[in-house]
């Protein structure tokens, strides 16, 4: 990895005696950010191809050390170029060519401390923070309220899911960033809950482009913030965590050493939907946070509890999944809660020995804590204090479990930033990989912690099997996730049914909606790197043969990810590559079926592409194709259907 710094040039002056400013803009030129002072409140603007995209919005925040969101004084600048390249396993490209131009806009408050803002630009991402020295004696410093905002004109509608009350829901664990999403919505809607929303946020500004607004590089120096409802104007500001959060236990307000810095807050611009969908920028302005012994695979798992529920999780049900995982070419199974009681310790000894003499290995679910939320689900109270932790991730280790699903976080505040970290960075000393669920929006995590594997963070597949109103809705939600949250972060859905009907005889409780094409297309769409598909054993009998062998083919990392088509909540259309094959997989949330026709410059003329689509009676039908053409491929997707196209 290697970083080359040059100066560039750089717009700076001072436009009258109350205003001084500074300009920077990404290496093609096209992405601007302007940043100012006027009667001492300093503000940021920024326009893609001359359209404006964020009017003036401020910048700073208030503190025990000071206030540095207004009588700021301009006190100079610095620049350089910023050239890396690095590589993922578990992201949407394995290889990543970073290029930007920095600015750092030193600033003064009226007691003369100073404060670094720096900026960084691509062509097609904003990525700034704020980098506070130690002020004398002052070695440490909370955050008391940020000033940060993000204002967008008023022609910009908003695609926003809300950031729930705090101790609502299951057991009093939300907020867990599992709300339903309001699109295309008028610019100052108010949020469900009154609460703001949760990062990301989609926002399109009429004709004139997109934005995707979120967070990157928080960890356990700080809290994880939303986004505030919007004001009349338009101007949403960084909201920190709600004081009742895990049960009124930890600060809302961060605190951090000096010097010190806040996480990252990151626009992606773009006049289309493209460098939304592909962009890097949570993981490009990031650092790993410790390296890793071990060498962790990925790979797709079983999972009975999606479809059986509670009820098997016992040691007779799981020998099934593990054999179904086995039958599949499957690398895990997810054992999910009560399994100490209902398998108990001894026993889950001899199913993880059992399950290896499969090829297969285990992850086990354990809750966070129980302190802050009413959780009985078990094991609890193992993983959010380091003595218990440690003893049982060792045990883990002794008997050959992989990784574990940590549930029911239930805040953001710093506190339960502490703890993602701690479980992350005690799991990797005993070999583990992590999930997360009932938590969070991953920020930047793939690239800071080498164990990560996940998070839920979304309304994902347990409400399929919960209530036929997310049934009813699965195309539309699935046709946001590429856009919205899957966007900046690993996506642990846990989707990909072939069961028509959710019980464990396939004949009750909700029914799908959608098509077996447009589940198998979730599985390229989705993105994580451990997927824990929802297939039950008796799919290996009732479900179409071509789509058993699919997902036995279908990988679960990516070198390329390539935006094609599609509009939030409507259709997508993605190409993604692992090695030399590409899968371009579509979905379609309308009621009428959607004619497509795509450039697909992966394909060459003369390629047998296998395509998988809905055919008569919405059955699943598989037949080879050759192209023609690559730049006009005709592409039809049926209501609540997919289509993939393999080379």
């Amino acid at each position: 990895m290697k970083r080359h710094a040059f100066l560039f040039v750089l717009a700076l002056g001072s436009s009258s005696v109350w205003g001084q400013q500074a300009s920077v803009s990404g290496p093609d030129g096209q992405l601007r950010v302007d940043v100012s002072v006027e009667a001492g409140i300093p503000s940021y603007s920024v326009t893609y191809r001359g359209k404006t995209i964020l009017e003036k919005s401020p910048l700073g925040f208030v503190s025990n050390a000071g206030d540095f969101s207004r009588g700021m004084a301009y006190a100079g600048e610095k620049t350089r170029t910023i050239e890396e390249v690095y590589r993922m396993d578990r992201i949407k490209r394995s290889e990543v060519e970073y290029r930007a131009n920095e600015l750092t806009v030193t600033l003064e408050n009226a007691g003369k401390k100073p404060l670094d803002v720096v900026f960084r630009v691509s062509d097609n991402d904003l990525a700034f923070r704020y980098e506070m020295p130690r002020y004398g004696d002052t070695g440490s410093i909370v955050i008391e309220r940020e000033a940060t905002g993000f204002d967008f004109p008023q022609q910009t509608t908003v695609f926003l899911t809300p950031q729930s009350d705090p101790m609502i829901g299951w057991k009093r664990t939300k907020p867990s960033y599992e709300e339903e999403y309001i699109t295309d919505a008028p610019l100052t809607t108010r949020s469900q809950y009154g609460r703001g929303f949760t990062f990301p946020g989609l926002f399109r500004i009429g004709d004139d482009g997109w934005a995707l607004v979120s967070e990157t590089g928080v960890d356990s120096k700080y809290c994880a913030s939303h986004l505030s409802d919007a004001t009349p104007e338009g101007l949403f500001t960084v909201a920190f965590p709600m004081p009742e959060e895990n049960n009124g236990n930890g600060t809302v307000a961060p605190g951090l050493a000096l010097p010190g810095a806040t996480p990252w807050r990151t626009v992606t611009v773009g006049d289309n939907l493209k460098p939304i969908v592909e962009t890097t920028v949570p993981w490009d302005v990031v650092e790993p946070r410790f390296a890793s012994e071990h060498l962790y695979k990925y790979g797709k798992g079983t999972w009975s509890w999606i479809v059986w529920q509670d009820a098997s999780i016992n040691y007779e049900d799981q020998v099934k999944f593990v054999d179904l995982a086995s039958e599949m070419g499957f690398k895990y199974t997810l054992i999910d809660c009560g399994w100490d009681v209902n398998i108990g310790r001894e026993r889950m000894k001899k199913l993880a020995e059992y399950a290896r003499s499969k090829d297969v290995d285990l992850f086990l679910w354990y809750s966070s804590s129980g302190y802050w939320n009413d959780i009985v689900q078990s094991p609890t109270n193992r993983m959010d204090s380091p003595i218990p932790r440690k003893q049982e991730m060792k045990w883990l280790k002794e008997i050959g479990v992989k990784g574990i699903k940590v549930d029911f976080f239930g805040g953001d505040k710093q506190e339960t930033m502490r703890l993602y970290e701690a479980i992350l960075s005690d799991a990797d000393d005993y070999g583990l990989m992590v999930i997360f669920h009932g938590c969070t929006l991953p920020r930047g995590w793939e690239r800071m912690y080498p164990n990560y594997v996940g998070s839920e963070a979304v309304l994902a597949s347990e409400n399929l099997v919960f209530s036929q109103h997310f049934d009813d809705m699965e195309a539309f939600n699935a046709c946001l996730h590429p856009f919205i949250r899957n966007a900046v972060g690993c996506m642990e859905f846990g989707g990909t049914f072939l069961n028509r009907r959710y019980n464990r005889t396939n004949d009750g409780g909700t029914t799908r909606r959608t098509t077996d094409a447009f589940q198998l297309a979730t599985a390229v769409l989705f993105q994580n790197p451990v997927q824990n598909f929802a297939l039950t054993p008796n799919n290996l009998t009732d479900a179409p043969r071509q789509a058993l062998d699919f997902l036995r083919e279908v990988p679960t990392t990516w070198d390329e990810t390539v935006f094609i088509d599609g509009y939030p909540g409507e259709y997508c259309v993605l190409a993604r590559r692992n090695g030399s094959r590409w899968y371009i997989a579509g979905i379609n949330a309308r009621k009428e079926p959607l004619k497509l026709e795509l450039d697909l410059p992966m394909l060459q003329k003369g390629d047998e592409v296998s395509c998988y689509a809905d055919g008569k009676g919405r059955s699943l039908q598989v037949e080879q194709k050759k192209i023609k053409n690559p730049a006009r491929v005709e592409m039809v997707i049926q209501p609540e259907g997919g289509c993939i196209l393999v080379k």
